[in-house]
């Protein structure tokens, strides 16, 4: 299981994988925008260029683009709406261009209507967002930690999406704060495989790309998105142990989202985990 974390792409994103490196990572996921709003910087062809030359020589195969936290693929404000439906086909496209191998999003809020309005509202910005979409990178849909009308928290919602999406390169990205908080317990080898098993029954193990592996502050079920340090939060490092060794997500990359401080001593410890004799 590579392991990896959210690293910057101040000043170009061909200056992420040396971040990455540096920190002794296998994989990583940056921003290509800021995620706060504004217009996305120029991916020049000496960009594209160094990005790909810089992961080959640091040996690093797979990478991700977090999309901007304001999508809203149900909102009733339109500016919001389209203007994710298009940001998300630019960060697909980006992705793309630069040889990334998948963009993951959070779907956005379904307030001021129905669950099932708001469910049948992201299936459709999505649907426009990959209209003629023919590139390479994947559309993935990460996991909420279910505060308030937040959309996509619950694994059986999250697979109606899915499969109510046309375009055929998506999938799906577990985030172990968000679904931790929503009320998938990690803790134990027997909720952990409860959990694993509703995933694969409502979204499909398949369509599982890679696992954001964060603690919580927040306890469990607590529906709030809040990440804390590998074995500083209510998760502990034993699910982490699971996860890594489990037989069906081995395979998979392992982004950390911790802060920069600190974090020397989450990738030390996943490190120990993934390599323990």
């Amino acid at each position: 299981m590579p392991i990896g974390a959210h690293v910057s792409a101040a000043g170009g994103a061909d200056k992420a994988p040396a971040r990455a490196h540096n920190e002794g990572l296998e994989t990583f996921q940056f921003f290509s925008r800021s995620p706060r709003g504004g217009k996305a910087p120029t991916l020049t062809p000496e960009i594209i260029k160094n990005f790909n030359a810089e992961c080959k020589k640091y040996g690093i195969k797979n990478t991700y683009i977090h999309a901007p936290y304001y999508i809203g693929f149900a909102s009733l404000n339109n500016r919001i709406r389209y203007g994710s439906i298009s940001v998300i086909r630019e960060e697909l496209e980006r992705a793309s261009s630069l040889g990334v191998r998948a963009v993951m999003t959070h779907l956005g809020s379904g307030t001021g209507m129905t669950r099932t309005e708001a469910v049948k509202r992201t299936i459709e910005g999505i649907n426009k967002a990959l209209d003629g979409y023919t590139g390479s990178a994947t559309f993935l849909v990460e996991d909420a930690a279910g505060a308030g009308q937040i959309i996509g928290a619950d694994f059986k919602e999250v697979g109606q999406i899915l499969r109510g999406i046309k375009h055929k390169n998506v999938g799906f990205c577990l985030d172990t704060q968000h679904s931790f908080a929503y009320g998938y317990d990690w803790r134990t080898p027997a909720t952990a495989e409860k959990a694993l098993k509703e995933l694969d029954k409502e979204i499909g193990l398949k369509r599982l790309i890679v696992i954001q592996a964060n603690d919580s502050k927040v306890e469990f079920n607590g529906k709030r998105d809040r990440h804390e340090h590998i074995n500083r939060g209510h998760i502990g490092e034993a699910a982490f142990d699971w996860i890594m060794h489990h037989p069906k997500l081995k395979h998979l990359d392992l982004i950390l989202e911790t802060e920069d401080e600190g974090r020397p001593a989450d990738i030390k410890i996943l490190y120990k985990l993934r390599d323990k004799k």
